[in-house]
């Protein structure tokens, strides 16, 4: 239900305002202020216990500060900077990376003070925090944000640009039922996500049970079993053998990976495959980078052919795919393992294998590096997988095929709840601080259907 009469606010992102709305910037309404320098401050002055909380992004929690997680400085550390001492009620907002993330002060039982990467907006008239951190959540100050944010790679919020920010102000008595309203209602939408949420990893967590069972203990329940002698494998069928990867490839066609350094994007030359390409639907011509015909030449034998498997060994480790034809002597990256299946294996079968968590676990435990995790080709090579016959494995594949399917499928349906979901929750915070509804009366009207009901009962 709309307000009964606007007027032009001459602001873009606005557009028309409630008659009695009015337009005020930051600067005007708000004290803002961010850590400058600090005197040097590293980490090695952080502390799990002291006489300030030194607020990070990474403390933000649901529209407020996890204060159990914070870190502490000394007394003389937060009587260095006054300017960035905190009080209840302040809004926070990052400025640095990930800009825009949110969190109101409260329940602060001692000082505490800001790191850097972080504003501190507090009302000093005309608003109230939790009027503005609606605001501020808004799609409209997103795109502000998008408009106003410099730096190639680590995007930054001057407060030059942020103090300029304007916004519509209502009379108090509306910005407590705008931000009353915005609190019930989004807390329904954010409650329907996370069932979504739920539901999409137990549909993965299924789609992983199904595949995982299936290559190693086969469809047929009732079949005689034996150990692996692996782990992680447990008992396999007493027919299948359990065979190391590297036996299960072409003759000539060794397990590698590719490319080192394959230098920049070009508009014509070898198509490659890095890491984060191994995932559905990603694997065209369309969507992979290309390097030269001479950067890639001293990596021939990496070339791909269609129904080859490619692993993804860096990173995010696990991701298989196969090779579609029209990747015909496309390149990979060092991020990559090629797996070239025997003619007499069913391709996708050895797909679904190399996609178990029996496969997967065996490769993690040896997996390398802290910050970017990474297997070691000597490892995947020698990698237990269990071999059905050339029958079973024809009939896995396809049971596979039908189950994934149908999994996906659901999958598909709860992604798109979810972005729908989303986008109304977007949507109606920017009609709720736009004015472009008018939430007492939406109130009124769920107050009388409310009595009307119980009425009834």
């Amino acid at each position: 239900m709309a307000y009964p009469s606007y007027r032009p606010s001459k602001v873009e992102w606005l557009g028309a305002l409630p008659e009695h709305w009015s337009v005020r910037r930051i600067k005007e309404t708000s004290y803002l202020k961010a850590r400058v320098g600090w005197k040097g401050l590293t980490s090695d002055e952080f502390m799990d216990s002291g006489f300030a909380y030194l607020v990070t992004g990474t403390d933000f929690r649901a529209k407020f500060i996890d204060w159990s997680d914070c870190y502490c400085v000394d007394r003389d550390r937060y009587d260095d900077d006054p300017f960035i001492q905190l009080e209840n009620g302040d809004l926070l907002i990052t400025k640095d990376g990930t800009i825009g993330k949110l969190a109101i002060v409260t329940k602060l039982e001692k000082p505490a003070c800001l790191n850097s990467g972080i504003f501190v907006v507090r009302p000093i008239k005309a608003y109230i925090t939790s009027y503005l951190y609606w605001v501020l959540s808004s799609p409209n100050f997103t795109h502000f944000c998008d408009l106003g944010s410099y730096g190639s790679t680590i995007q930054h919020l001057y407060q030059n640009v942020f103090e300029n920010f304007s916004f519509p102000i209502p009379p108090i008595k509306e910005q407590v039922a705008i931000a009353a309203f915005l609190d019930r209602e989004t807390g329904k939408i954010d409650a329907l996500v996370e069932d979504q949420k739920r539901l999409v990893e137990l549909l993965k967590e299924k789609r992983q049970a199904v595949i995982s069972h299936s290559v190693t203990k086969g469809l047929n329940p009732n079949v005689p079993m034996k150990a692996s002698g692996v782990e992680w494998l447990g008992d396999v069928p007493e027919h299948w053998d359990v065979s190391p990867l590297m036996r299960l490839t072409a003759d000539g066609r060794n397990i590698m990976y590719g490319i080192v350094l394959p230098g920049p994007n070009v508009d014509e030359g070898v198509p490659i495959v890095k890491g984060g390409d191994v995932r559905p639907h990603r694997l065209t011509l369309d969507l992979l980078n290309r390097t030269t015909a001479e950067i890639e030449a001293p990596f021939a034998r990496a070339r791909l052919r269609p129904k080859d498997i490619v692993y993804s060994i860096r990173g995010s480790i696990g991701d298989a795919e196969l090779v579609p034809d029209e990747l015909l002597d496309a390149n990979i990256t060092q991020d990559v393992a090629r797996v070239s299946p025997r003619p007499d294996l069913n391709c996708r079968w050895l797909l679904y294998a190399l996609k178990s968590i029996a496969i997967f676990v065996q490769l993690e435990q040896r997996s390398l590096g802290a910050a970017v995790r990474g297997i070691n080709i000597f490892d995947l090579k020698r990698a237990r997988v269990p071999l059905p016959t050339p029958s079973e494995q024809d009939e896995i594949a396809t049971f596979l095929d039908r189950q994934t399917l149908t999994i996906d499928g659901l999958l598909s349906e709860a992604s798109s709840a979810i972005d729908l979901l989303t986008e109304r929750r977007a949507a109606l915070i920017s009609a709720a601080v736009t004015g472009k509804i008018d939430v007492r009366r939406l109130e009124e009207v769920e107050l009388k259907l409310n009595a009307k009901e119980a009425a009834f009962a």
